[in-house]
């Protein structure tokens, strides 16, 4: 059983009989010294987004999930399609909306986590870093200035990032698929 402090960011819970994943975490102080959370969480199932206040007297279930490895296919027309690493005879898409933004970081054949909900395959969690090759970045041009500037890249995912002015074309450089950052080059 899981207390209303104990949904911090990354926790898998089930709220309305469906499981949510919170996303941001914020405790908050009213009248009287009484406690609230808020949060912003996405329902596993849908994909939606949704802000979301809890009090101390709230309780909740984990989320029963099962976890297995999968690989990475293509992506055609917002659906991406994965297959299952130990049998590959079973395929399994899903739609851009549920998987979000992360998914702009895989290369085909990259291993993720499925996520099971009641034996029906709901989601995917991409690997925390990726390593990605540099397509396509303009030459960085130092100026008058006294930190290090960022120009814009295109990975060959086709993911669109900003990095340090020193990465040229065909570096591979490490991304933070969480944040959608630069990390280091590789």
């Amino acid at each position: 059983m899981l207390t209303y402090f104990d949904l911090r960011k990354g926790v898998l819970f089930m709220l309305e009989g469906q499981p949510y994943e919170v996303l941001e975490w914020k405790q908050m102080r009213k009248a009287q010294d009484v406690s609230v959370v808020q949060t912003k969480v996405r329902n596993l199932i849908t994909g939606k987004v949704i802000p979301r206040n809890f009090h101390q007297s709230d309780k909740f279930d984990e989320a029963e999930l099962s976890k297995f490895k999968a690989k990475f296919l293509y992506n055609h027309r917002g659906k991406f399609v994965f297959v299952e690493h130990d049998n590959p005879a079973v395929r399994f898409e899903l739609p851009q909306e549920l998987v979000g933004e992360t998914v702009s970081f895989l290369k085909p054949n990259e291993v993720v986590e499925g996520i099971r909900f009641e034996g029906k395959i709901i989601n995917i969690a991409p690997p925390i870093k990726v390593q990605l090759k540099v397509v396509e970045s303009p030459p960085g041009i130092k100026g008058d200035r006294a930190q290090g500037g960022t120009k814009s890249a295109v990975l060959e995912s086709g993911a669109n990032i900003q990095v340090p002015l020193f990465v040229e074309e065909g570096d591979t450089i490490e991304v933070n698929t969480e944040t959608g950052e630069y990390v280091k080059r590789v």
